[in-house]
């Protein structure tokens, strides 16, 4: 890989690194302020809804200068949403702004990759990016878990820094130099020589033209498999996280930063599942990986079973290897027919518009049933169904095995 890949890289692992850490830091302070226990997925809800009200706009906005210069503005956007944290914004405002960043940054993230490298390295380069990704997850939240630590906050405390008043504030001046990190970093990605499309200025033209892109990827015969596979991907993968933190709390008596680094074993798997998925398969087998998704939701049913911490860990370290190893060439294939259909800033657009939409509506619902009073083992019985039946109906999809022949009929024709 050429060295502007890993600068890039680099730039995406502290970000990420950053919102990870955030995400539990804000769990954290929301419990200070003894908030209700369904803000926790709410947090997840205010940092996505950017993706799902802007997808119309950050596209083109990625499409119309040099990628760097978009990431940058994104990191400076989080940074303004750890200021508002750091100077006593209400958790769900100040995320929902670093959220506002994220979804400025994703479409330059992904876009720069299939504009700087060429076709037949994006599986291995999506394969490095959600293990980097995934890597920073881990690394975030256990760093988020460790940093909201009694004793930790209190050392933070005792230092008396200057224009800190609390171990909390501390913590987060300390997570927002890595979104500086991350910043310094943007400056060095290579410019990709590509032609930008000048921004236009009319939103209706925008939302007509982002309309258009949504309705061509899924009418595509390869991209609307893809595009259903990483939208439930992502839509569970969110909701996970915070059912991780309940049964981990419920089922294994964990604390908040214990629970939290149980969040990171399921990321491990996921590393490890990119890591042999962009190994081992190729751009055009792709589609044949969708079982293990099926395979996934039902492993999941077993949580309610598990009280042990070993058997936890190996059965989450499971969960992640599946998801890992289905997604990572589900993106990649997504990746490869929305930049030949419309152009990767839009396509990216389009598919972070359908994730965090899945995002929105799965934590929206788990929030609910928080809400409801409905017990954490049935939550995850349900989620482990809705997984396995959701991912059986995309596998059953009608001429389905004829897409499979076109695959590669597709992938060849466009290849050149």
């Amino acid at each position: 890989m050429p060295l502007g890949f890993y600068i890039i890289m680099a730039a995406q692992f502290f970000s990420a690194l950053a919102d990870n850490a955030l995400l539990i830091i804000a769990i954290a302070l929301l419990r200070d302020i003894a908030a209700p226990d369904q803000y926790e997925p709410l947090l997840k809800l205010f940092f996505t809804l950017s993706y799902v009200l802007l997808a119309a706009f950050v596209g083109a906005f990625a499409d119309s200068m040099p990628k760097w210069r978009v990431m940058l503005v994104g990191n400076t956007i989080k940074i303004g949403g750890c200021l508002m944290l750091f100077l006593g914004s209400h958790p769900l405002f100040a995320y929902a702004v670093i959220g506002l960043g994220a979804a400025v940054y994703s479409p330059a993230k992904y876009g720069i990759l299939t504009e700087y490298l060429p076709h037949r390295l994006l599986v291995v380069a999506n394969g490095w990016i959600e293990a980097l990704t995934v890597g920073a997850i881990i690394l975030g939240i256990v760093m988020g878990g460790i940093l909201i630590h009694p004793s930790v906050l209190g050392w933070f405390h005792a230092l008396e820094l200057p224009l800190v008043d609390s171990g909390f504030q501390a913590t987060i001046a300390l997570v927002s130099l890595l979104y500086l990190l991350a910043a310094v970093f943007n400056f060095y990605v290579p410019d990709t020589g590509v032609d930008h499309k000048p921004l236009k200025n009319n939103p209706l033209y925008l939302l007509h033209d982002f309309g258009h892109c949504l309705k061509l990827l899924w009418r595509d015969k390869l991209g609307q498999i893809s595009l259903s596979v990483t939208t439930l991907f992502w839509g569970a993968g969110a909701t996970l996280q915070f059912i991780v933190i309940k049964w981990a709390e419920h089922n294994l008596g964990f604390d908040l930063t214990q629970a939290s680094m149980l969040q990171g074993v399921v990321a491990i798997g996921i590393v490890v599942g990119s890591m042999l998925a962009a190994r081992w398969i190729s751009l055009r087998y792709s589609v044949r990986v969708i079982p293990l998704g099926i395979v996934m939701g039902l492993v999941v049913l077993f949580m309610t079973l598990v009280s042990s911490v070993p058997i936890a860990v190996i059965m989450l370290v499971v969960i992640g290897a599946l998801a890992g190893f289905f997604v990572v060439p589900m993106n990649a294939l997504l990746q490869h027919r929305g930049h030949i259909l419309m152009g990767a800033g839009h396509s990216i657009a389009v598919q972070n518009f359908n994730e965090n939409l899945s995002i929105l509506v799965m934590t929206g619902l788990y929030a609910i049933l928080i809400m409801s009073g409905v017990s954490i083992n049935v939550v995850i019985v349900l989620f482990g169904l809705f997984v396995a039946g959701t991912m059986a109906l995309v596998r059953l999809r009608p001429r389905y095995n004829q897409r499979v022949h076109d695959a590669e009929a597709l992938l060849d024709n466009h290849s050149h």
